[in-house]
């Protein structure tokens, strides 16, 4: 009977209504943990960041593209149900003045869960010493329910899902 009951309870278990997948291969920290006291002081809102592996940063859920830095290193999305983020990647690298950056798509363009938004040259930020942890910001929260997954982990890119949302 206990394994009945467990299905049923399933069954009632709120399915998140937003699923935001990793927008880049690498390790997954809580925003606390980043070396910008912007983010870790949550200014701009609450999320999680990645260390990342890899140089192209996609979207982590379907939306518009609805603005794109002019220094490229950083973009707002929203969701069709009204979920603002906003993915800023690395620390202080507006000061690039969009040096090492390429956008993969323009500003305003309908995205999918893991198409790439923006390249990054690795080597060149890695020459100039700086930080690539790329945070993920929930821009309007006070609207949702939401929970951190894969604090600490190993994620890939549009695979996993680091942030829940509900309703």
């Amino acid at each position: 009977h206990a394994k009945r009951r467990m299905r049923i309870f399933q069954f009632f278990k709120k399915k998140p209504d937003v699923e935001l997948a990793a927008m880049t291969d690498g390790r997954c920290i809580p925003l606390e943990q980043v070396n910008d006291p912007v983010f870790s002081g949550k200014a701009l809102g609450d999320g999680v960041a990645i260390i990342p592996a890899d140089c192209v940063i996609a979207a982590p859920c379907d939306g518009t593209l609805s603005m794109l830095a002019d220094t490229l290193h950083a973009f707002g999305m929203t969701r069709d149900d009204g979920l603002e983020l906003m993915v800023h990647i690395g620390i202080d690298t507006v000061a690039l003045k969009g040096e090492g950056f390429e956008a993969l798509v323009p500003q305003g363009t309908k995205v999918k869960k893991g198409d790439p938004l923006i390249r990054f040259d690795a080597a060149l930020m890695k020459e100039k010493g700086i930080d690539m942890t790329t945070m993920l910001i929930l821009l309007n929260p006070a609207q949702y329910h939401f929970k951190m997954l894969a604090e600490g982990q190993q994620v890939k890119k549009s695979v996993d899902t680091v942030i829940e949302c509900s309703r």
